[in-house]
Parts: structure tokens; sequence; C-alpha cells
């Protein structure tokens, strides 16, 4: 049981997993929907409290992790990845002896068929853009997947079925690739290849430079769904410029760089978050509710 629970900011916690989380608050559960401004914020919001639920918009740093010294439990209504891609300070928290965890896998789905759905409708004409002189296939399309974990896999097996030919770049080869006919390529090899390369990597993970960019070239397209940018941001502009090149991205994928990136009138890209929807948060709501239990069992 916890004294105050509060949730920081928009989390997607849907009504039946708030209403269990009242249960373990001593306190009523004290519920914000915007992204707080600054720490003093963050500080003013949580109090007191002992138990913090908070989305990936809102950073929970070491100096609020310090003012907010009843803290005991924070439950990341996100991806937990690792320390380093973490919107929380992992690894402060948990020398303070606090619990941090965080969920996996439960958007995936969205963001697989967020891809396809504009790969298509750039390949065919059936939006504003159209990628060659005449609409093409995804069949026997060359894509390159750059991060091949649950969303990169996913989103390569969706394009499988349209008949492309998948690759994939990982710091580490993966198992699964093979058992999926995802052959491995490396990374330079991968840009020259392919037609297509999307990005599914930790927040704050760069792979791309300049001579990168030119090994990509012309007439490609590009799609990027990571929290952030997985690149360097000059050397993405002037490839943006090159001959017939597009890219996609969803809402997250900007960092804090959307104002100046969307002046490039073959951005493609959407304000909602292409992995949140309905399903979504109600796998999330289960798998922190999960978090929770796991914690108060041992405790």
């Amino acid at each position: 049981m916890f004294h105050q629970i509060v949730i920081l900011d928009y989390t997607g916690l849907q009504g039946f997993a708030i209403d269990k989380l009242q249960s373990l608050s001593e306190k009523p559960v004290r519920t914000f929907n915007s992204i707080p401004q600054d720490d003093e914020e963050i500080i003013n919001r949580i109090g007191e409290a002992d138990c913090l639920f908070v989305s990936w918009n809102t950073p929970v740093s070491a100096g609020v992790i310090e003012k907010c010294d009843k803290l005991k439990y924070i439950g990341m209504c996100c991806s937990l990845i690792d320390e380093d891609s973490a919107n929380v300070d992992v690894r402060y928290a948990r020398s303070k002896g606090i619990e941090v965890r965080g969920v996996r896998d439960y958007g995936d789905e969205g963001v697989a068929e967020f891809i396809v759905s504009e790969l298509i409708q750039l390949l065919k004409g059936l939006g504003k853009h159209q990628w060659l002189s005449e609409p093409v296939e995804l069949t026997r399309r060359k894509v390159g997947i750059i991060g091949l974990g649950t969303t990169g896999l996913m989103t390569a097996q969706r394009l499988k079925a349209f008949g492309a030919d998948l690759y994939y770049y990982s710091r580490t080869k993966k198992t699964v690739a093979d058992e999926n006919a995802i052959a491995y390529l490396p990374l330079d090899e991968l840009l020259n290849t392919c037609d297509i390369i999307s990005f599914h990597l930790p927040r704050n993970t760069k792979v791309l430079a300049d001579e990168d960019f030119d090994a990509l070239g012309r007439n490609k397209i590009l799609v990027n769904t990571s929290l952030g940018l997985p690149f360097n941001k000059e050397a993405f502009e002037k490839w943006l410029l090159k001959t017939n090149n597009y890219a996609i991205f969803d809402a997250v994928a900007f960092g804090s760089d959307k104002d100046r990136l969307i002046r490039n009138s073959n951005l493609i890209y959407t304000e909602n978050t292409s992995g949140w929807t309905k399903e979504a948060k109600e796998r999330l709501s289960h798998k922190v509710l999960e978090n929770v239990d796991a914690f108060l069992k041992v405790v």
C-alpha cells in the first residue's frame, strides 16, 4: 500500500487502471494530464508522494528525485529499454533505493500499421506526394530495418506480407532475423542496397552521420518513428534536398527539432504518435499494474 500516488502527466492509463491504483493509495490519487513546464512544477506536482507514474514526455532528473525524498516507486508508463535512453534518471533513483520499472511491447502494432500505411500512400501517390513518376508496389521493394527489436521485427513482418525484400542492420546479429528470412547487411551496404530505410532505435541513439547519408544517396525513403532523431540533423536536411528523397515521421520522431524540420516539403509527418492507440493504452495499463503488483509483493 502507498500513502500517496501521483500520475505526473498524461500517461494513457485507462480508468480501470486508475481505479486499481486508487485501491493501493491511502490518499486520493492525484492525476495531471498536462506536461509540466520545468523541474519546479514537477516537484510541486509530486509533493509528498511515495509512488509516481510518468509518461515518456516528462524528464524526472536527479535533482527532482533528490527533492522528492518520499518516493519509493516510479512507474514509467513507457518503454524502459536501458538507463541511457530513459527520461527518468534510473541510476540515481536506484542509488536512493527507489524502484523504477518500465514496460515493453505495448504500442508496436500501431507503429507498424502507420509505416505500412504511409509507405503505400507515398509509393502509389494516394496522398500529397508520389515517390516515383508512376505508382509502384511494395512487392520486391528493398527495405532496410535499423534496429530489429520488437517494433522493427513487427514492421518487417508486415512489409514481408506485401512481398518486400527485407534486410536489417543491428549492432549484434539476431537469431529471430534468420527465422523470418530477414538478411543482415553491414550499415553502409544496407544504405546502398535499400530503397526504404526504417529506424527503430532507443532514444539518444545516433547511427548516421554525413558520410552515411552520402551512402544513402538519392531516390530513397527514410522512415523514423524512434523517440527523437537517430542521426545527424544537418546531414539529414542536406540529404532531403537531394533528388526525390522523402522522409516519413510520426509525432515523436522529431525530438526538439520539429519546427525546423517540417519546413522541408518532402518530409511527410503526422501530429499523432503512431503507436498511441486505444489498444496500446489498454496493453500499457495492464503492464503498469503488473509491475506495481510485483513490486508490492516483495516489499
